[in-house]
């Protein structure tokens, strides 16, 4: 069987190679973006103050939660098209790129408004302290006019990677990145310009990466081209993308609303441990990256060989993907946890705000490859185009149980060490859960193609 040029097949041959190098530059380019957002609040926390530094990272919740039920759709989206590839229907690929792109400008379209429109409401409703809300805000209006680049990336992306090119989104989002400090510098430090121009910086930034990708589906000859006077919707393609997608998408959106209750407790100890929380968040987030990296991998793989039929290889794509992606992430957090004193000065000196910091430290990062044994296996779910169990699972286990948690256990404790341990809790019940689920779904799979 031929290979055409940017693709990888998944349905033939060895796996463990073919996971590890698709995963590799989704890894790296997830933690560069990562480690480029991390720029951000390092440069305002070196060069302006602790309340600068909390505007901007206390958005980060109140972004995942507006974010949320759109990239669950482009995880809809890499379904469909890996599926059509892995049953041999390439003439419909054409169809479902333009269905994609569409539905990516569309959606960057209303986050756009929506993020303008609400940023205040939302962040008073938090508890955002007085000396944070107007900056806050002021990032947030700015951030979210670089919705739609930002959805054109994410969209563009599920196609390229459907069909085993990772690694022209990871240089997208390289370059993307680089720019983006580059800017962070000038903006702040030249020009003094504070949270406008991190925000700044990161728009353009985000056009940047969201403009490559969009670039390279227009140069690809095969199927994927994308031709920008032809968008158009087909309806199957759009409910195959709803029904995978959205619950992928509401189950974020119910993360995220649980980030920002528990966001809204962090508010209660003042701008330095909003300070503090927010710099040693960004070490959980590069943790997250890795194992994001390697769910993303089983989702596609495992829709190729579903949409082939082959049980087997779906099994062997989960424990290949679970095994290199906790084992990797484990090696990290060792170094990470073990040089934290170190890390967190990247990001401030102040005394107060890394007390705070090391909160997450101890009582997160240390037990973050948790994660990704239900990450991991959520993949495999929705490659198997069961997407709403591990969406109902993620919805209680996570989130239920944490607002349970924030609502009736922190108040009798009010520490911030009490507060974090409500990650540890959660992600335990979620693993039990969402892997006792994955087993039941594979033992279906299995009879379903034995029965033809």
């Amino acid at each position: 069987m031929s290979v055409r040029k940017n693709e990888v097949d998944m349905t033939h041959g060895p796996l463990a190679g073919k996971i590890f190098m698709f995963a590799l530059p989704l890894a790296v380019s997830s933690m560069l973006q990562q480690l480029f957002n991390a720029a951000d609040i390092a440069v305002v926390g070196q060069f302006t103050n602790p309340q600068a530094m909390a505007a901007v990272g206390s958005n980060s919740s109140v972004i995942g939660l507006l974010v949320s039920l759109f990239t669950g759709l482009s995880v809809g989206a890499n379904v469909v098209v890996a599926n059509l590839l892995g049953a041999g229907r390439r003439d419909d690929i054409p169809d479902a790129v333009h269905t994609v792109i569409t539905v990516a400008l569309v959606s960057g379209v209303v986050l756009l408004a929506a993020g303008i429109l609400i940023a205040r409401p939302i962040l008073t409703l938090m508890g955002a302290p007085a000396d944070v809300i107007s900056l806050a805000v002021l990032y947030l209006r700015i951030y979210f006019t670089g919705m739609p680049a930002i959805m054109l990336y994410n969209f563009g992306s599920a196609i390229l990677r459907s069909k085993g090119d990772s690694r022209r989104p990871f240089a997208a989002l390289t370059l993307a990145g680089v720019v983006n400090v580059i800017l962070n510098v000038i903006f702040v430090v030249v020009f003094h310009l504070h949270v406008i121009g991190v925000a700044l910086a990161t728009v353009l930034s985000n056009c940047l990466s969201g403009g490559l990708v969009t670039y390279f589906l227009m140069k690809d000859q095969d199927e994927f081209h994308l031709d920008l006077k032809k968008l158009y919707i087909r309806g199957e393609f759009l409910e195959k993308i709803i029904r995978i997608g959205l619950p992928a998408g509401i189950q974020g959106m119910v993360f995220s609303l649980s980030n920002v209750v528990i966001q809204s407790a962090v508010n209660s100890f003042g701008a330095d441990c909003i300070a503090g929380m927010t710099a040693a968040q960004n070490f959980d987030f590069i943790s997250y990256c890795l194992l994001n990296a390697f769910a993303q991998t089983v989702v596609t793989f495992t829709s190729q060989n579903y949409g082939a039929r082959d049980a087997e290889r779906c099994r062997r794509v989960w424990r290949i993907g679970m095994a290199m992606g906790v084992g990797l992430d484990l090696i990290l957090l060792f170094f990470m946890y073990t040089g934290r004193h170190t890390l967190i000065r990247l990001f401030t000196s102040d005394e107060e705000v890394i007390r705070f910091a090391m909160y997450r430290f101890d009582y997160a990062l240390r037990v973050h490859f948790l994660c990704g044994t239900y990450e991991i296996t959520a993949g495999a779910l929705r490659g198997m185009n069961r997407s709403m169990v591990p969406a109902l699972i993620s919805v209680v286990g996570t989130c239920a149980v944490r607002l349970l948690y924030v609502f009736f256990i922190f108040p009798i404790y009010n520490t911030p060490a009490a507060l974090i341990l409500v990650y540890p809790v959660t992600w335990i019940i979620t693993c039990c859960a969402m892997n006792i689920a994955y087993f039941i779904a594979r033992k279906d799979m299995e009879q379903q193609f034995l029965a033809g």
